[in-house]
């Protein structure tokens, strides 16, 4: 994993193709996806050195102008972060589970680093707008305190940017829950 991933939501798909195509062409940097999500809007997100992600976002931003809607460079990226993103994150046994959701894409990648790099739990899973009207679910585990100190860490962190729409810390769930939501 590089040292920084960087994200653009745009309101726009063909441009949003467009801009990502000029943000890969602009720089040493990876595409870690790029697609279109719920309601019409389209995402990008790369990866590579703190330098070369933000040349390549400022690239996509000016590219796609007044379609952008949101970007943001995560520097010092949790390495769990892009495996959760891409729904390959893996869980055993389950003490607590957290979940948190977001009005938007970047605030959910954003709410999966504060919290793993908060307290010690495993980041699960990263939803990402599809299916889910724009917005973004993130699902967290491990023992009680830990969960609970992740989700209050993002409160503290994202709360008063009013991103977050809701969430829930459930000790000792039942197994018929994880097995329905994992």
């Amino acid at each position: 994993m590089k040292k920084a991933i960087g994200i653009i939501e745009f309101k726009s798909i063909p441009i949003g193709i467009e801009a990502t195509d000029a943000m890969l062409k602009s720089g040493n940097v990876e595409l870690v996806m790029a697609q279109a999500v719920c309601p019409g809007k389209y995402i990008s997100f790369i990866t590579g050195d703190v330098g070369a992600v933000k040349a390549s976002i400022d690239n996509g931003v000016h590219k796609g102008g007044t379609f952008v809607l949101e970007s943001h460079v995560i520097p010092n990226i949790h390495p769990a972060v892009v495996p959760s993103m891409l729904g390959t994150g893996t869980i055993g046994d389950v003490d607590a589970l957290g979940m948190i959701e977001t009005i938007n894409t970047i605030s959910g990648i954003k709410i999966g680093d504060v919290c793993v790099k908060a307290a010690n739990v495993t980041l699960v899973e990263i939803r990402l707008a599809r299916g889910l009207g724009g917005k973004s679910f993130v699902i967290i585990t491990g023992d009680v305190a830990a969960v609970r100190n992740a989700v209050k860490a993002v409160e503290a962190d994202l709360g008063p940017l009013g991103v977050i729409t809701s969430f829930s810390v459930i000790p000792k769930p039942h197994k018929d829950i994880c097995q329905a939501i994992l």
